[in-house]
């Protein structure tokens, strides 16, 4: 009895130690990272995996020394997260060859549905339903405490995400050539009048790689003249994004030729690629306020 009693205790200690029955998550990017982070809070501890600053799909140098770095947490997790797309394909592959080499058993991976983005604040809102199921699904002890974490951080979202009607006029009048992984948020979001688009040489047939827009550019001049700029600051944006490195300055000095101001910006689409851009709704503010100041 004395020591049914005392394991009661100490079960009731450890389960008043903040972490001590906690979660344990592998993420491979920084994207699923933060909503899990936000959503979970004391009652789960998450990593990333892929470097923030480069697309995941680049990091096939740098896996074998970002999984080092996070060993220990790969042993054992409650959880492991996966955009399971071309993406982060790789890092997958590395966080599996890791535990199978090391006799840690088979990763069962929890999945994003295809095609799921987070860039705008529609997807980042549905990107936190999709994140809340799963931590409901892992741990239904705690499911009233992740929704009210995840109304908040929902909150926080559409705060970072919202255009003041003032903002949505001045972003009609501005137009934009743009990395096709920032065609959504420039588009859909904001609501830039997007010119073109270009993207690396393995995407879209290799048809809109920087050179070929340019071409395109330059075999129609009056295209170009025949916009009205000046409402919208007298410019073109060209706007790259960060992860995918620099694409676009081939673009910007053929307008520059063709006497049209380029200004160029760089969106990123990951926390933690910047300092101060930490989350979603960080991501989303920084994006926003480089084409609005």
């Amino acid at each position: 009895m004395k020591h049914s009693g005392l394991l009661l205790i100490l079960g009731i200690i450890v389960a008043l130690i903040p972490g001590a029955a906690a979660l344990d998550v592998v993420a491979t990017t920084s994207v699923l990272w933060d909503a899990v982070q936000e959503i979970g809070g004391d009652e789960v501890n998450v990593i990333y995996i892929a470097d923030p600053t480069v697309c995941p799909h680049l990091q096939g140098d740098i896996l074998p020394g970002l999984i080092q770095r996070n060993a220990a947490k790969l042993e054992k997790a409650d959880l492991f997260l996966a955009h399971n797309t071309t993406m982060d394909f790789a890092t997958m592959q590395a966080v599996e060859k890791f535990r199978d080499s090391n006799g840690y058993g088979k990763t069962r991976w929890t999945i994003l549905k295809p095609d799921a983005s987070w860039n705008t604040p529609e997807t980042a809102l549905e990107l936190t339903d999709t994140v809340l199921g799963w931590l409901k699904a892992a741990d239904g002890r705690n499911s009233k405490t992740y929704e009210e974490r995840a109304k908040q951080y929902k909150e926080k979202i559409i705060a970072a995400g919202s255009l003041a009607e003032e903002e949505k006029e001045l972003l009609a009048k501005k137009y934009t050539v743009v990395m096709a992984w920032q065609r959504e948020p420039v588009e859909d979001w904001l609501g830039l009048n997007v010119i073109d688009i270009y993207a690396p040489e393995f995407a879209l047939g290799g048809n809109k790689t920087p050179a070929k827009v340019v071409d395109a550019l330059k075999a129609d001049p009056q295209k170009l003249y025949a916009l009205d700029l000046l409402p919208g600051g007298g410019k073109i944006y060209v706007i790259e994004n960060m992860q995918s490195g620099e694409m676009a300055k081939g673009i910007a000095e053929a307008l520059e030729d063709m006497a049209i101001y380029a200004n160029r910006v760089i969106f990123t689409n990951f926390p933690k690629s910047l300092e101060g851009v930490d989350s979603i709704p960080d991501v989303l503010a920084y994006n926003k306020n480089l084409i609005l100041n």
